[in-house]
This record gives structure tokens, sequence and C-alpha cells, in this order.
């Protein structure tokens, strides 16, 4: 799905190891697995006040998930499954152009995003490319918007990828199996999240017992 197909709710349900990578170490939780999320509740309140705000999912389309936002925030969802394109280009042997090819993904206008769902997305891209990536996360932010991600603290020499499905009642999230190949995942230190989404702050920042940092951040209004 492109990340200019818009899904309107209006509130109603509808190989080699890279430098600095660890080789075959295990993703810190399994499929199916609940992790309670501190930053979601966060990432809600701070666009529960604007009116009909505009969402950039970088995850694939979960029934359960479009209807929470929908129901919470009245949004209209952008869906772009950043997983499959990593995965595809990977698949292709077109690694070296994905920076390109993300940016190509975003058509939005300059600061007309409300809210942005990065996921584990840039535990999976090289520095370089986390960096043109977050570039366009703030261009594509209006003030006062926000942004959730969640970065891993440990380096892995392959982990797949993931779905995280919202609990509504617990506001936890299901950890489900993706289809994609997944691969090595990187860690950035809060030093370099700080300098690649320049133009953001972080507003909360949580370290779970998985050992994932969820980050929320916030362009200043």
């Amino acid at each position: 799905m492109s990340i200019s197909d818009l899904l309107k709710f209006g509130g109603k349900r509808p190989d080699g190891h890279a430098p600095g990578v660890l080789a075959d170490a295990s993703a810190p939780a399994g499929p199916d697995s609940v992790v309670a999320s501190k930053a979601l509740p966060k990432f809600i309140g701070a666009l529960a006040h604007r009116p009909s705000p505009v969402l950039v999912d970088f995850g694939p389309v979960i029934g359960t998930n479009v209807a929470y936002f929908g129901e919470q925030l009245g949004c209209k969802l952008v869906i772009e499954d950043l997983a499959a394109e990593i995965d595809r280009s990977t698949r292709n042997g077109t690694r070296e152009g994905l920076a390109e090819s993300l940016v190509k993904l975003f058509a939005q206008a300059d600061a007309s995003v409300d809210g942005v769902l990065c996921w584990d997305i840039f535990d999976f891209l090289e520095p370089p490319v986390a960096k043109v990536l977050a570039q366009q996360v703030v261009r594509v932010l209006s003030p006062g918007g926000a942004v959730m991600g969640f970065f891993c603290t440990k380096a892995v020499g392959r982990a797949p990828f993931t779905k995280f499905e919202i609990i509504e009642a617990t506001q936890s999230l299901r950890h489900r199996h993706h289809p994609g190949a997944g691969g090595p995942k990187f860690v950035l230190q809060n030093r370099d999240i700080i300098k690649m989404f320049d133009g953001l702050f972080v507003s909360e920042s949580f370290l779970l017992k998985s050992n994932t940092r969820e980050i929320l951040l916030r362009k200043r209004a």
C-alpha cells in the first residue's frame, strides 16, 4: 500500500553481518508476547485535542490498530509497511538505493502530519539510511506533532520484523509475526537519535524490561 493511500475513519471502526552488529543474538520479545507500552498513552495524549489529526503508520494494516486510532483520535491514517519496503530492497539486491526509495514514499507536504508511528523500523536501517528517513519525518511533522519510536539497546545479527498489535483495554502491544525476512538490527545511542531527528526534542523516554527504549519526540509548537 502506498504511503499516499489515506484511510479515513472519522472516529469509527472500519549473510554478511554489517559492522557493529552481533551475530545470532535473539530478539528480546518473541512472537505473540504482550508488552506494556508506556509511550503509546503519551502519544495518544499528545494528539487527543487535535481535530482530525493526520497519522503516518510505518507498520502494516492491522484491523484492531485501525479501529483503535479511529476511536481514540478520529484521525486520518496513512499506512505504509516500511518493513515490506526494506525486505523488498534486500531481496532484490538494491539495498544501496533504499534511502532514495524511502524518500520517494513521502508525498506529504511540509508540516502536514500530526503524528508518526515509527515502531522499531529504525532498528533495521543502517545509520546513514536511518538519518535520511528521520529527516523526512521531521519535514512532514507539524508544529506540536509527535513521533513514537522503539529502539533496541543490543545489536542483533538477524531478527524478524514485528507487527505491533494494540490491545485496547491495557494499551499494551502484542508482538506478532511479520512475513518479511527481517535482518540485522543496529543500535542508536540517545545522542545519535537526537542528532538525526534534528528539529525535534525528546519528550518522553522509557527503558523497558525487554531492553527496548520507547521514545516520544515532539516538534515545538
